[in-house]
């Protein structure tokens, strides 16, 4: 090797080079046209000029490549020539075989493609990092580019190279910080993962953080995948989302964690037993249209490594979890939904990642995508790193992923996971010392309030009709309105009403005795209800962690938990707000949920969970047909109490109105039926009944108003005319006037 090649070589050979193509390739060096290639399994390696060349003549016509390094470097100088196309072909262990050069080629995106990336703005940058396949020269392949400003080098190691160390140094493209190389003729789903070496000269592999497909635990290697493969047909859908109001119509979401809704037969002891998507559109789409509701909300389903984490803790943010199957099944999923006329929400995790060696965390080294200081950094009860939402990279990442799920996926909105988490700076850091206060002494983390409000005036403007929910569990003003509307609004069409399910479970929970003495939990949150737009949730938070099923949360005895949970139900679809049941409370699981099985699918076999999940059923009709139920939802012209304060009896009672229209809900939260109940009324006249929880139709006694009950004119609670009404026990009733 001349002493010229190995000073060349040199930042190659002790790994530290950012323009691999300045050296390898086909380059001019003194006027002469020099070809070198880095193939370290090689044996021997011929330069295979094939522009205008047949192939008979390529064989005769190809020149052998020497040797110049014991690291695999192989050169040939060919004079005072003009460049021209070439293949390589190598020999080695396996035999032969011919390919393009790899550091023949140009970048495959150019660096000032990347500049609102390196702004903060770039709501599409999916479309340049990652692994993309591409046609390049005329030449099929796929572009890898991946953000590793402080990596030393970086190399892409995968299948197709046998996993070397080395074989593939990636270039870095000026000073964006992004790492290229293209790579031709490589096949649909094969694995890849980066090699980084840090600046403490250690190495670390890393998944692709752009990565579209990924490889199932625990291997966790990124998988290429061709974009754009799968043709939509919910056109109608799309059309009829933009169009609709969605604070104005009934949204009843379905909540579920794919993996343990149902399994194969096998599943009880296999970890892997899953359904596909598709196999989940042929039995979930039949059951949600069944059930009656409007939309399902799926627990994440960007690839995860740990299964306990439900998939909260999110390793490949692009990917869809690959436990159920590749990209285009899912889309296939989504697809069946919506025409099927189920709308789909996605639960999104912008508020932490987990510390996995191969995915986000310290990423190049150093903390790219997270804080370096701890107190900044570290959710420590969850064991997860915090993004850096003032960093303009990680805002491009983000903001850019959620545009990736609405738009490639169809997604129709994004519940965002633990919002308490990300605007408060102190957020499980009790203790002084723990966390660092914002520029002026307060506990709000500005940045990450700013990343939120961009978000949504993003998303609200760029797509309409899709909704956005925030679970949030504070007092934080104006989760759920308009940015414009104050400073620290943060721009959501939807916030979960954590207060709601807390004091309402734990009302439910109450000897009926004692009810009495705390009726303030079942009414009090009309107090503050139109602070905020809100959904009403039983969520899968409240079945885990030894919280039990939300039946065994009620009192008493086996048949008295059933009726309270109807009673429960009930409550929940005629108060305002939209409304979140998580699965297996439909059909009165008993046990608590857990995410390595199957729902307990068969208490269907008995009668109870059978009228319970008739109850549900019926619910989200009536829910749907009758507007006074959701047209008014936020408005304070929706609802009005009739009797709050009848804490003696336990009972209370409202109206849900929508313009002209309304129905009168009752509720008994005792075993004991009320007979001869008075209760004023806004109209005189026939009431129909609607709906009664105790209905034979649900397994219950039928005590009730047969049907049909007429006003007298006898003044109760500031109405001229008043029923008598029979209240079941443990029982819901809804009355609607007569046409």
């Amino acid at each position: 090797m001349s002493s010229n090649s190995l000073e060349k070589l040199k930042p190659l050979i002790e790994q530290y080079s950012k323009d691999p193509h300045a050296v390898l390739g086909m380059h001019k060096e003194a006027g002469n046209l020099i070809v070198r290639a880095y193939e370290p399994n090689a044996e021997e390696i011929f330069l295979m000029p094939f522009q205008g060349i047949s192939q008979t003549e390529t064989d005769s016509n190809k020149l052998k490549l020497d040797k110049i390094s014991e690291q695999g470097f192989f050169e040939i100088s060919l004079g005072d020539k003009d460049f021209f196309a070439y293949k390589l072909e190598i020999k080695n262990c396996d035999g032969i075989f011919q390919k393009y050069d790899t550091y023949s080629f140009l970048p495959s995106i150019d660096s000032k493609e990347l500049y609102y990336f390196n702004e903060g703005t770039d709501i599409f940058l999916y479309e340049k990092l990652g692994a993309h396949f591409k046609e390049v020269n005329g030449v099929e392949g796929f572009s890898f580019t991946v953000w590793a400003p402080e990596a030393v080098t970086v190399f892409l190691i995968g299948e197709f190279n046998c996993w070397h160390n080395q074989s593939h140094p990636m270039r870095m493209l000026g000073s964006t910080g992004v790492w290229e190389i293209f790579i031709p003729g490589l096949d649909n789903a094969a694995q890849y993962k980066y090699r980084i070496k840090t600046k403490n000269n250690s190495f670390v592999d890393k998944a692709d953080p752009m990565a579209f497909y990924s490889e199932l635990r625990p291997g966790n290697s990124s998988r290429l995948w061709k974009r754009r493969q799968y043709e939509w047909n919910d056109a109608n859908w799309l059309e009829k989302r933009q169009k609709t109001n969605w604070h104005k119509s009934p949204i009843s979401i379905y909540e579920i964690h794919l993996g343990s809704w149902k399994r194969k037969a096998s599943a009880n002891e296999d970890l892997n037993a899953y359904l596909t998507y598709r196999e989940y559109a042929d039995q979930l789409i039949p059951y949600i249209k069944k059930m009656g509701f409007t939309h399902v909300e799926f627990m994440p389903l960007s690839e995860f490594p740990f299964d306990g984490s439900w998939g909260y803790q999110v390793s490949g943010y692009f990917a869809p979890t690959c436990r159920f199957g590749n990209p285009d099944e899912l889309k296939y999923l989504i697809d069946q939904l919506h025409q099927n006329d189920i709308g789909v929400i996605f639960d999104w995790v912008p508020a932490h990642f987990p510390k996995d060696r191969h995915s986000l965390a310290r990423f190049d080294g150093t903390a790219l995508y997270e804080h370096e200081d701890p107190r900044q950094g570290e959710h420590a009860q969850w064991g997860t790193y915090i993004f850096n939402y003032g960093r303009t990279e990680v805002k491009s990442f983000l903001i850019s992923n959620a545009y990736y799920w609405l738009k490639e996926f169809h997604i129709d909105g994004l519940r965002v996971d633990a919002v308490s988490s990300m605007i408060y700076l102190n957020y499980g850091k009790d203790g002084e010392g723990n966390w660092v206060p914002n520029k002026y002494g307060g506990i709000e983390n500005l940045e990450a309030v700013e990343f939120l409000r961009e978000l949504n005036r993003r998303i609200h403007s760029d797509i309409p009709g899709v909704i956005t929910i925030a679970e949030e569990s504070t007092a934080w003003p104006c989760v759920s309105k308009p940015i414009e509307f104050d400073e620290k609004a943060l721009g959501f069409d939807f916030k979960w009403n954590m207060g709601w399910m807390h004091d309402t479970l734990k009302y439910m929970s109450l000897d009926p005795l004692y009810r009495k003495h705390h009726h303030n939990q079942i009414t009090f949150s009309m107090a503050y209800f139109y602070n905020e737009n809100f959904v009403l949730p039983l969520s899968h938070d409240e079945v885990v962690h030894l919280k039990g099923s939300i039946l065994n949360k009620m009192s008493g005895n086996y048949f008295q938990q059933i009726a309270q949970v109807k009673l429960l139900y009930s409550y929940m679809y005629a108060h305002p707000g939209k409304k979140l049941l998580f699965m297996g409370a439909e059909i009165a699981q008993q046990s608590e949920w857990a995410y390595e099985r199957s729902l307990d699918w068969e208490r269907l076999h008995y009668n109870e969970p059978q009228f319970v999940q008739k109850t549900i059923e019926d619910l989200n009709q009536l829910y749907k047909n009758e507007s006074s139920f959701y047209r008014e939802d936020h408005e304070v012209n929706g609802f009005k109490w009739i009797e709050c304060n009848d804490s003696n009896n336990s009972t209370l009672s409202f109206i849900r109105k929508s313009g002209d229209e309304h129905i009168i809900c009752v509720f008994n939260f005792t075993p004991v039926v009320r007979y001869n109940y008075r209760l004023g009324c806004p109209n005189s006249g026939s009431y129909i009944e609607i709906f009664n929880s105790d209905s034979e139709f649900f397994g219950g006694s039928n005590e009730g108003n047969y049907g049909k009950i007429e006003s007298k004119m006898i003044s109760q609670h500031g109405f001229e005319h008043s029923l008598d009404l029979t209240i079941p026990s443990f029982g819901a009733i809804f009355l609607r006037p007569k046409s």
